[in-house]
Order: structure tokens, then C-alpha cells, then sequence
């Protein structure tokens, strides 16, 4: 069965103020506004590029230094130590913002792998 309730002079003077305050806030005759465009991805930097130093066994502790082409810089970037126990010391731009360096170790072996990635841009 189906309920009906009766809004009482309240409810109705309170929905006529609204609606009246809305039509004043309306521009006649002007378009409505364009819905925002939104892109699925996001504009790259210029001469956006991912760089990467393939792994190689290096000594533990030694830096591995992964330089961006010729007039691009750092934005980002990443390693992976490989080998049984291994362990990344360091991820990190280098001073100048030209390179990106990483560092690892492996226990109970004189070398460990790591693989460097840069994010590069003009």
C-alpha cells in the first residue's frame, strides 16, 4: 500500500524560495558550460625518454651511474639488486640532476646485480 504524506506551509514556502532562487541565479539565454575535458593521460615533458642500465655483477658497494642523453635531466628514477640476499643500498639523482646512481650488496658474496632506470626529459 502505498503512503502519502502531506508537506505542510513550511515545506512548501521553503521549496518555493529555492526554486525562485535558483531561476534568479540562471543567465537566460547563455549556453551551459561545456563539460571539462579530461585527458587519460597527462602531457609528458619535453623529450620525456626512460633510459636503463641492464644488470651487470658489480662489487658490493660499488655505484652504478646511469647518465640521461646528451641535454636531458633526471626527473626520476629506480634500481633492483639481484642475487641471493641481495640488498639496494641507494637510489638517488646524482648532484648535477644529469644521472641517476644506485648502490647494493649481496651477503656472503663479493658482487651483486644491479639494474639502474632513469626518467629523462629536456
Amino acid at each position: 500500500m502505498r503512503k502519502m504524506y502531506a508537506l505542510g506551509t513550511g515545506t512548501m514556502a521553503l521549496a518555493a524560495v529555492v526554486a525562485t532562487g535558483l531561476a534568479a541565479h540562471a543567465d537566460k539565454g547563455a549556453p551551459a558550460p561545456a563539460p571539462a575535458a579530461h585527458s587519460k593521460t597527462a602531457a609528458l615533458p619535453a623529450g620525456y625518454q626512460i633510459v636503463a642500465l641492464p644488470n651487470a655483477n658489480v662489487p658490493n658497494f660499488q655505484r652504478r651511474v646511469l647518465y640521461c642523453p646528451a641535454g636531458k635531466h633526471v626527473l626520476g628514477g629506480g634500481a633492483e639488486a639481484r642475487g641471493n640476499d641481495a640488498i639496494l643500498v641507494g637510489s638517488f639523482p646524482a648532484d648535477d640532476g644529469r644521472a641517476w646512481i644506485a648502490l647494493g650488496r649481496q651477503n656472503g658474496y663479493s658482487t651483486v646485480g644491479i639494474s639502474v632506470y632513469a626518467i629523462c626529459a629536456s
